[in-house]
């Protein structure tokens, strides 16, 4: 109970914090290049912040129809994977934020039951990265408009590594669920 009014009260935290920050972005002027590559690191983080604070409360990924999940075109999805270096991502993130066995558990279990349950869990953490890939892309082409040509190259490149990243890597995950869940489906039919 107390995360379902706790988190959503740190979204809006994090809401009026990148308003706040946005308001304020021409006096990023004139900072150098790190300063930058710090200020577009937080805003990333505050964007993306203000989704996960909220799909941790509620199921926020049920607001996108069923069909936006469903892999169609699987081989598309591992060409970009692969020419991406998603799977690169995947190591960094199991040696660092993954790295604990009670963190991984809590996204599969080894279990049947944890085949659904990493659907779900799949589809919460792409939903909460897909709002704010969209929202900080318009952020950066806001910055090209404004002349701040280096901030919207570092916000972007923090927007991939944050969001697009995580997106095809929710993606891969869920193709090789669908294609298990349907193996299931017709074993036991």
């Amino acid at each position: 109970m107390i995360k379902k009014i706790a988190f959503p009260l740190m979204s809006i935290f994090l809401v009026l914090q990148s308003w706040r920050l946005l308001e304020n972005v021409q006096l990023f002027e004139g900072l150098p290049w790190y300063a930058l590559f710090f200020m577009a690191w937080i805003l990333n983080m505050f964007v993306t912040g203000i989704f996960a604070f909220t799909g941790f409360a509620y199921p926020t990924q049920n607001l996108l129809p069923f069909s936006y999940y469903q892999i169609t075109n699987p081989k598309n999805l591992k060409a970009v994977y692969s020419i991406l270096k998603v799977g690169l991502f995947r190591k960094f993130l199991l040696a660092t934020v993954w790295r604990k066995k009670v963190m991984q558990k809590q996204f599969f279990d080894g279990t049947r039951d944890g085949v659904s349950n990493l659907d779900v869990q799949s589809k919460k953490s792409e939903f909460g990265h897909l709002l704010p890939f969209i929202i900080l892309s318009v952020v950066s082409i806001y910055f090209i408009g404004i002349g701040m040509y280096l901030l919207s190259a570092f916000t972007m490149f923090w927007n991939f590594m944050g969001n697009l990243y995580p997106i095809l890597l929710q993606r891969h995950h869920r193709m090789r669920v669908q294609r298990l869940m349907k193996y299931r489906a017709r074993k036991s039919a």
